[in-house]
């Protein structure tokens, strides 16, 4: 029997920053710290924060997880990016060519983004091991009930799959909020 079951983490606002662009917030040379580790192997919410700035709006205090990457990229919720009012697309994390750009400043400096705010996708990370216990592969995209007093079944969801990924479904907060979920409630997986 297939295996079903996937606990889900809910993504907040944040952003993965480039250590060109890390180095002009919080100085030359700068190095993240870690306030805590996240599920997936090497990934952590760092100490560090920036805002996020709008002509119309902003965030204050938006957590920067580690490592850095390549490039520098914000993920919000589309209910934040009403209230920046600015127009952001649903993509994968990681693609980000033609999307909204933004203002970031840290305590040393800001950096202007032409582009780089997505809402990221609903997604499942899971290990080789663990697609073949729910008989799905990588880059498959399939259905997901969550059970409860405003269950739903979300559709469109994302596989990701790779050694060191640990089981966890990625969704965003009103994702989270609509079914009422809750960091590490599970869902199934009804292809």
């Amino acid at each position: 029997m297939l295996e079903t079951k996937v606990p889900v983490g809910i993504s907040a606002r944040h952003i993965h920053v480039s250590q060109g662009d890390l180095d002009i917030l919080y100085g030359e040379g700068y190095q993240l710290t870690v306030k805590k580790d996240l599920l997936q192997v090497g990934q952590f919410a760092a100490n560090e924060t920036v805002d996020l700035v709008t002509e119309k709006s902003s965030f204050k205090n938006v957590r920067i997880l580690g490592p850095v990457r390549k490039q520098t990229q914000v993920e919000i919720a589309l209910t934040d990016a009403l209230k920046l009012k600015i127009g952001i697309p649903v993509r994968e994390s990681g693609d980000t060519k033609g999307s909204a750009g933004i203002t970031v400043v840290g305590p040393k400096g800001t950096v202007t983004l032409e582009e780089g705010v997505i809402a990221a996708g609903r997604h499942i990370h899971m290990s080789i091991d663990d697609a073949k216990k729910f008989g799905v592969q990588d880059n498959e995209i399939v259905k997901v009930r969550c059970d409860g007093e405003r269950g739903l079944i979300f559709d469109n969801v994302l596989i990701r799959v790779h050694e060191n990924f640990r089981l966890e479904m990625h969704i965003d907060t009103d994702e989270a909020n609509a079914a009422m979920c809750k960091n590490g409630c599970t869902v199934e997986i009804i292809k």
